[in-house]
């Protein structure tokens, strides 16, 4: 049995108001300093903490936030792919389409192709559709 302390509980409090900031501000470059101050610790020890917590990275957390908001995109508008990657925060086309790869399984103009406007609650199109890290393309994909 895992005893959380006071102090551990307010770190994970501050680490989940860091995440919020990197969910409202996706768009924009990572900026591992200004994060840190978010959660009153060091540039280091940031990054080490938010992936005990977290599971992954800061970096890895922002390119799944990044690829989820770009999977709505592709799916609920005609905006073009390139419109899309820049909007989502990718600077180079070549790394969306990389990215974007490696955690769903396919490519972004095959997605598009193959997906169709999601007609449920937000709360579940969230949870299913929103991959859970890299490598999530082939566990569900059962290869």
């Amino acid at each position: 049995m895992v005893v959380v302390t006071r102090a551990m509980e307010e770190l994970n409090r501050r680490m989940l108001r860091s995440r919020d900031a990197i969910d409202r501000s996706y768009a924009q470059p990572l900026d591992i300093p200004a994060l840190a101050r978010v959660a009153s610790v060091s540039d280091a020890h940031y990054i080490r903490t938010f992936r005990t917590t977290f599971g992954e990275t800061p970096h890895r957390y922002l390119q799944r936030r990044r690829v989820e908001r770009a999977m709505f995109l592709l799916r609920e508008t005609e905006r073009s792919i390139t419109d899309v990657c820049l909007d989502v925060g990718f600077a180079s086309l070549g790394t969306f389409s990389r990215t974007f790869r490696d955690i769903v399984g396919v490519n972004p103009t095959d997605y598009r192709a193959r997906a169709e406007p999601v007609v449920a609650p937000n709360c579940f199109t969230m949870a299913w559709t929103r991959p859970s890290s890299f490598g999530e393309a082939t566990t569900r994909n059962g290869t």
